[in-house]
């Protein structure tokens, strides 16, 4: 029984090891090994842009303009608005843009992003259609830089780089979420030199048009359906660091673990929704996609696990060293969340309360997915 114990602490610390250590460290080294060659040249191709909005009337103009301000914007051959089910003047604020390629296409029922995305994308004109939200803001090099990879023919889809803004009232919880895309884009820019991405930023990612094919309108995680349905047709998904889009971290751990557990429950709905992806000879980038989008699901049993084996073992040394590392690491993630709740700024606590938080949510997630509780349209903060 004893041994039985540690071998399941120790497969539960491996298991944790490999997840958030050991799989971004091997993509490093493989990228830096044996990096895949790709032709990135300026290219002259047309460009369809499609946003698909609910209640933006505020923020869609601006938006617009930042895009048509963008170097090549003479490369962009339209701008389609897809108003789902809007209850503001969304299409009606389109007028105030005064741009002949701007169209409004007005949805009376509100059904989700991919429903629109799949009723606009074959409208499309533009060689390359770039998918983006009304919030994010852009580069002004954010399109020539995302253009320059499709003078590769393998690339099927660009994903940008998404910059989160900080500043003195940056949160505890802001701190640790900045930490964490720090290294989810770390571990972005390794696949992408090595292999490919399993998946885009949903804010900022390019496709080529004749590529597309509709996805089911209860897909959560459009940013990975639609890239690995491309990719799946034996097309690369890359990730350019130089088409940068700028947004601002959640506020709170609860806006945050909001969007995660939303984001969670997209990737499990993924193996319901495409279950050929979980099978090495169906899925072009299958070791990717299980490592990146799967494994990260089954971490909060193997937190379980490793902390309940480790109290079984306290009295076996070095398990009483081990125990007091990991009591020590949720200490600091309580404390995090006390910084946080007083309003107080950490960047010492708040990778910890970020981690706790993820670990938590994604338990929630599961669960919501066990339950097919999906919900394919997003409530935004105000």
């Amino acid at each position: 029984m004893h041994s039985t114990v540690q071998i399941l602490f120790w497969c539960s610390i491996v298991g944790l090891g490999y997840i958030y250590a050991g799989y971004p460290l091997l993509m490093a080294g493989l990228a830096h090994c044996i990096p895949l060659r790709r032709q990135r040249q300026p290219t002259r191709k047309s460009v369809s842009i499609v946003i698909a909005a609910h209640n933006e009337a505020r923020r869609l103009p601006d938006k617009i303009r930042s895009l048509l301000a963008m170097h090549g914007a003479d490369q962009i051959v339209e701008i389609l608005i897809g108003s789902d089910g809007s209850t503001d003047n969304t299409y009606e604020a389109l007028s105030l843009i005064g741009d002949p390629r701007v169209r409004g296409i007005r949805f009376a029922e509100r059904r989700g992003k991919p429903a629109v995305l799949n009723e606009l994308i074959p409208q499309c004109r533009g060689e390359i259609v770039l998918l983006t939200d009304a919030r994010q803001e852009f580069h002004a090099a954010f399109l020539t830089e995302c253009l320059a990879n499709f003078a590769d023919e393998t690339v099927g889809v660009v994903s940008g780089e998404l910059v989160l803004k900080t500043s003195a009232s940056t949160t505890t919880a802001g701190e640790g979420i900045g930490l964490y895309w720090k290294y989810e884009k770390f571990l972005r820019k390794a696949e992408s030199r090595f292999r490919g991405v399993p998946g885009a930023t949903g804010a900022c990612y390019a496709i080529r048009r004749e590529l597309f094919q509709p996805i089911p309108e209860v897909t959560i995680l459009d940013d990975v359906a639609i890239p690995m349905t491309i990719i799946n047709q034996g097309y690369r998904c890359v990730f350019e660091p130089q088409a940068i889009a700028y947004d601002v971290p959640s506020t709170s751990p609860q806006q945050e673990a909001i969007r995660k557990r939303r984001t969670i429950a997209g990737a499990a709905q993924l193996v319901r929704l495409y279950p050929a992806w979980i099978w090495p000879w169906r899925n072009r980038l299958w070791f990717e996609f299980v490592s990146h989008k799967l494994l990260r699901l089954v971490s909060p049993v193997l937190l379980i696990i490793a902390a309940t084996a480790n109290i079984a073992l306290v009295n076996t040394p070095p398990y009483a060293v081990l125990l007091a590392i990991q009591f020590s690491f949720y200490v600091m993630a309580i404390a995090g969340w006390f910084a946080q709740s007083h309003g107080r700024r950490s960047k010492l606590f708040g990778p910890a309360l970020m981690f706790l938080t993820l670990n938590l949510t994604t338990a929630v997630a599961l669960w919501d997915a066990w339950r097919s509780r999906y919900r394919v349209t997003w409530t935004k903060a105000a």
